[in-house]
């Protein structure tokens, strides 16, 4: 890298408008949206998709919601034409979705194009030609003049071929495509001499697609871009402002966001941001967006793990783990702190404590999109008690006392450390078993009864086994497990009192088991826990004062 990259790169010009309103304007209503997955998305894949994988993720879009698609480029392969004939013969496009095309402004393509929408009941043609000083210079060797006339005569040659779409409703699109490196003034200018071509009116609208085809500039530049484009066009109530921007610095959602502050009115992406080089406005993000400040984004993506395996299986590309809200990761938390903070929030949610969604750490509900809270927390090496509890209880239904918890989280972090990776809730549950419930030595129980006497009084008895030897034993006490504390003091155990005791069933019906929770302190003021599963929550509740007493 340069010590001094201005010796080679220079920062984008600012756009000069003073009086910018954007920034003190907020978002209330969602965009027009159009998918170009089929279009945008389709010519940045190593191997474009098929016939059949079109239609697939077609059916998908319109299962979303999308009323505008691009569909293809058909005058670019025989494949992109056969897939238009196909969704207009087949009559695969619902009455109110709108086919909309890409064209270059050369007669012979535009012929092709409109060839391949005869039939079709709603069509979108987007026309374009590339206008920024690099273009100009380097691709075309043109004049503005010269690459206004460009754009002029291909609205023209469209202009004209409409009468072969008779039966069809058409609505015109024209996108100056290197907007976002082009001089506004001149983006103005072309623009304006399109629609001299075309004459949309309040009543027939068409679409200026006005693209941040490259990032350049901060998202800020691109809004006051937009924002100066609709405070000098004429006829402004005639046109839909259409905003298409990549994603080269990693912007391009915000830059969404801003250029709709800025008065735009339509957005084109891709459902996960698929496209050229860095990729195209991710959809699915900015739409779930407008979803978390409350507001209808009028798609839906309520089975958002559906719709991103389509996705997958037909562009054979893979969403990252990270993605916003649809990547395998974004709805879990491996720091305890964060764990143990969304554990309480979905508590406070689920008893309906709070009105409105304000889970820690989660910005919506992940089972609005199809998601299950088991998705929610795992636990690795940097987990703490509250993602250690929380699996054990939503995946095992074992629910551990609070101060349970504080002991034995940092006992499953030690054992996932030394694993080096992160741990299923079966294997959680398994390290629990180990360390509070398996722990027969030295004393382990034989028999066990108890009955009723008198004043209230509970007689217990029965037989333990420590060290080989059988060994009976006989107490009492206000309950079993206050007798047993007795017997086991009559022979020989060391001193103790029962600090904290709950239970509950691990299941339901006949042969549903208990699980007891004991927790044991001794003279020197150490705790112990201790834990033990039964059929019978009595045995159950004596097994535990044993395994915590095993653990001393």
């Amino acid at each position: 890298m340069l010590k001094q990259p201005s010796t080679k790169y220079r920062p984008f010009p600012s756009v000069n408008l003073p009086q910018r309103q954007w920034p003190g304007r907020t978002l209330t209503t969602a965009p027009i949206w159009c998918s170009v997955d089929l279009r945008d998305g389709n010519q940045a894949l190593a191997v474009p998709m098929n016939v059949a994988q079109k239609l697939e993720l077609f059916q998908t879009l319109v299962k979303c919601g999308f009323k505008e698609i691009e569909v293809g480029f058909p005058a670019a392969s025989n494949t992109e034409f056969a897939f238009n004939r196909r969704l207009i013969e087949e009559e695969r496009a619902p009455a109110d979705v709108w086919l909309q095309v890409l064209v270059q402004a050369r007669e012979e393509l535009i012929d092709r194009t409109v060839a391949s929408l005869v039939g079709a009941r709603r069509a979108i043609i987007h026309l374009y030609n590339s206008t920024s000083p690099a273009q100009r210079r380097v691709v075309f060797g043109l004049s503005k003049a010269e690459i206004i006339q460009v754009a002029v005569r291909g609205a023209t040659w469209i202009r004209d071929r409409l009468p072969l779409l008779a039966g069809t409703e058409v609505m015109l699109q024209y996108s100056p495509e290197s907007f976002s490196a082009t001089e506004v003034e001149f983006s103005r200018d072309i623009a304006q001499a399109v629609m001299e071509v075309w004459q949309p009116t309040p009543a027939r609208k068409m679409i200026l697609n006005l693209p941040d085809t490259v990032e350049v500039a901060t998202p800020n530049v691109y809004a006051d871009q937009i924002e100066w484009m609709c405070t000098h066009l004429k006829n402004r109530d005639s046109l839909i402002i259409s905003l298409h921007t990549h994603n080269d610095r990693s912007t391009g959602v915000a830059a969404t966001e801003l250029g709709l502050l800025a008065g735009a009115d339509r957005v084109e992406g891709t459902l996960f941001g698929n496209g050229e080089r860095t990729g195209n406005l991710d959809l699915v993000t900015l739409a779930l967006n407008f979803y978390g400040q409350g507001i209808d984004p009028g798609l839906d993506f309520s089975d958002l793990n559906g719709i991103r395996e389509v996705y997958e299986r037909c562009t054979g590309m893979a969403v990252p783990p990270r993605q916003p809200y649809s990547g395998e990761l974004v709805f879990t938390a491996f720091s305890g702190s964060h764990q143990d903070a969304i554990k309480k929030g979905l508590t406070e949610w689920r008893d309906k404590k709070v009105t409105h969604w304000d889970v820690p750490y989660l910005t919506i509900d992940p089972n609005d999109l199809g998601r299950e809270y088991n998705e929610v927390i795992r636990v690795n090496s940097q987990s703490g008690k509250g993602g250690v509890a929380y699996l054990l209880e939503n995946e095992c239904g074992i629910e551990l006392p609070k101060d349970m918890q504080r002991e034995f989280g940092p006992i499953a972090n030690d054992e996932v450390d030394r694993l080096g990776r992160e741990v299923s809730a079966g294997e959680l549950k398994a390290m629990f078993w180990r360390e509070y419930i398996e722990r027969l030595t030295p004393w382990s129980l034989v028999e066990f009864s108890s009955e009723g006497g008198a004043g209230g009084m509970i007689r217990c008895f029965g037989s333990l086994r420590k060290a080989g030897e059988t060994i009976a034993f006989e107490g009492k006490g206000n309950g079993p497990i206050a007798g047993f504390v007795h017997a086991l003091q009559l022979i020989g155990a060391p001193k103790f009192e029962v600090a904290y005791y709950k239970e509950h069933a691990l299941g339901a019906g006949e042969e549903a088991s208990a699980i007891a929770y004991i927790q044991l302190r001794h003279p020197d003021g150490k705790a112990r826990w201790g834990a033990a599963v039964d059929t019978n929550i009595e045995r159950a509740s004596i097994k535990a004062v044993l395994c915590a007493l095993n653990r001393s």
